[in-house]
């Protein structure tokens, strides 16, 4: 190596001696004819004095940019009591410069590279020249913590026996999942690769194969509409174990992540975690992945209307799997009309009519329903609701599902309103983690008039409710489990359909599958079943929400190296680009335009 040392290393015990340091010039100062440099590498900063008369290499430093690439030659020295930087740990030294290597210049910057001054710029700017945004103290500190959640993560499987196993990239397409990249294959003309979602098949079979625990840091790939927490590629801690039940992998799970958050950013995580079954999560909250850092639960007000003189509350509370709902957003009275539209508007998309609600200001309840409502009702109402001044109640009387939804939607919001307001505050370093448990193992999907899979088709039944899988496929449980840290999805896994008759009646009886086409997609599979295939289970991590939540950043795309916007473009590579006509013909594709007119 060029350096003797990096400038994060010297200490007042390193003084007199002779180092060599490479780096960025981070900043430059001349005071009283002399110069001074903070030089600056991965690891931290080391002030380089350049002094006149010295070989005439004060006169080079003077000349240099912010942000070229230098190597000075030195002695360390203490520095006197009055210029020491208490913000710098190696504030107590400082490098007599004694030469310079100018290894290359720095051209205007497009933004600058302070921390605070560059989060203002435009992003797009930024990603533009990641090459220099990454170069920042503050994230390569955050690609450092990757690396170090990636290593702890790693280190703990590795203590349980896992082992690591790459899977391909390249799979066959599985349209009833997300929306897949498609590679065409030159070889099989006409015939398509999908980068793989998951290696949920791939994973399965190492089972079958006897591996018994693997694990990967896999790449993964959907082509979905994009916003902070997803990436067209992103990173997934595939793990697999055999002959293991749900409690097994929630003991795993909350040892990989007790030592992650220890040995990252050093915080201690109580475990067990405290588990909720999808249904009380939809009771409570509204919603598969509730924040529990506050209340502001969801309350069941439907036998209270069901004799009530208000129509649409009356006729949800008497009608079978309907319901009346409401949440009291404490302290939200104040809410503009702008702000009450936009509560509507979301309302509105989960297929209500619209959006009831009650404010109560100066003893004064104000609501175009609550002329409907009797004493006894209002009464009950302020009791149940806890209902003050400043508060504002809102409700929804519709379908079980679709009422939870609703108002799960709007506790987020009231939420994000009051903490604008300086009225809740969350602590950064809570951390609420849960598994949700108990998911319905078959949702009804109303258009295509057929069940299909709440998680993928490959999860096993609850054992008990395996009897209804034929007569009463809704009220099966599945075997499925989420883990949740303050309201994000960290992953989400299951345990298996190992026995091949099950998972045969799954596909063809009640996902109603043509039998052809699961002979086409999963014929390898139950074939693999049949030879023998041990109980097994597993789950994902979303190792990209995992680092996130560590850096107490709300978007993925700070913690990828190399992230893609909105639109799903690197900026910086011009990625994606057109390709030519060449290799379009050894495809065997034909580009249409917007007239839909073959291209060559």
């Amino acid at each position: 190596m060029k350096r003797t040392h990096h400038c994060n290393a010297l200490r007042p015990a390193d003084a007199g001696k002779s180092v060599t340091l490479v780096g960025w010039v981070d900043t430059k100062r001349d005071l009283g004819g002399v110069t001074f440099i903070d030089l600056r590498d991965r690891e931290g900063v080391t002030q380089v004095v350049f002094n006149p008369g010295s070989n005439g290499i004060q006169e080079i430093a003077q000349k240099l940019k912010t942000e070229s690439v230098i190597e000075i030659k030195g002695t360390v020295r203490t520095r006197t009591a009055d210029t020491t930087n208490a913000k710098l740990a190696t504030g107590s030294i400082e490098v007599s410069a004694e030469s310079i290597t100018v290894h290359n210049h720095c051209a205007d910057l497009p933004f600058p590279m302070d921390d605070d001054k560059a989060d203002k710029v435009n992003e797009d700017l930024r990603l533009e020249y990641r090459f220099l945004d990454l170069r920042r103290p503050r994230n390569l500190g955050l690609l450092k913590l990757r690396h170090q959640a990636a290593r702890a993560i790693r280190s703990e499987l590795d203590s349980q026996n896992f082992i690591e196993v790459e899977t391909p990239t390249l799979f066959k397409s599985t349209p009833e999942g997300a929306r897949e990249f498609l590679v065409p294959s030159r070889l099989n003309p006409g015939e398509f690769y999908a980068l793989s979602q998951s290696p949920q098949q791939y994973k399965q079979m190492l089972m079958v194969a006897g591996v018994e625990r693997y694990y990967q840091m896999a790449r993964c790939y959907r082509d979905e509409d994009l916003r902070a927490d997803r990436q067209p590629e992103f990173t997934q801690v595939d793990l697999e174990m055999s002959f293991i039940d749900r409690e097994d992998m929630y003991a795993l799970i909350e040892g990989i992540l007790k030592r992650t958050w220890k040995e990252t950013i050093g915080v201690d995580i109580p475990t067990p975690f405290p588990r909720m079954s999808y249904q009380e999560a939809m009771n409570r909250f509204g919603i598969d992945k509730p924040d529990t850092r506050f209340a502001m639960e969801i309350q069941d007000l439907t036998p209270l209307f069901k004799a009530s003189n208000f129509k649409v509350f009356n006729v949800a509370a008497n009608t079978e799997g309907s319901v009346v709902r409401a949440i009291n957003a404490k302290g939200l009275a104040d809410i503009t009309q702008g702000e009450l539209t936009n509560f509507e508007t979301i309302a509105k998309s989960q297929g209500a009519k619209g959006l009831a609600f009650i404010k109560c200001e100066a003893g004064e309840w104000k609501s175009p329903i609550t002329k409907f409502f009797s004493d006894e009702e209002k009464a009950a109402l302020k009791k149940q609701l806890n209902i003050e001044d400043g508060d504002i109640v809102f409700f929804a009387a519709a379908p079980w599902e679709q009422a939870s939804t609703i108002l799960g939607r709007i506790r987020l919001e009231s939420a994000g309103l009051l903490k604008a307001r300086g009225r809740m505050t969350l602590p950064t370093n809570q951390y609420n983690f849960l598994w949700v448990i108990e998911f319905p193992l078959m949702l009804w999907d109303a258009e295509e008039k057929r069940y299909i899979s709440a998680h993928h088709p490959f999860t096993a039944p609850v054992v008990e409710d395996e009897k209804l899988l034929e007569t009463d496929p809704a009220k099966v449980r599945g075997q499925h489990y989420d883990i949740v840290l303050n309201g994000v999805e960290l992953g989400g896994g299951s345990i298996r359909i190992h026995n091949p008759a099950i998972q045969k009646r799954v596909f063809e009886d009640i996902l109603k599958i043509p039998q052809d086409v699961v002979e086409s997609r999963f014929g390898y599979m139950l074939k693999a079943f049949s030879f023998g295939a041990p109980p097994h289970g597993g789950i994902a991590l979303g190792f990209d929400r995992v680092v996130a939540m560590l850096a107490g950043r709300s978007s993925i795309r700070d913690i990828v190296a190399f992230p893609k916007t909105q639109s799903g473009q690197d900026l910086m590579a011009q990625s994606p680009s057109a390709v030519t006509a060449k290799q379009l013909r050894d495809l065997r594709i034909a580009v249409v335009d917007e007239e839909s007119k073959p291209k060559a």
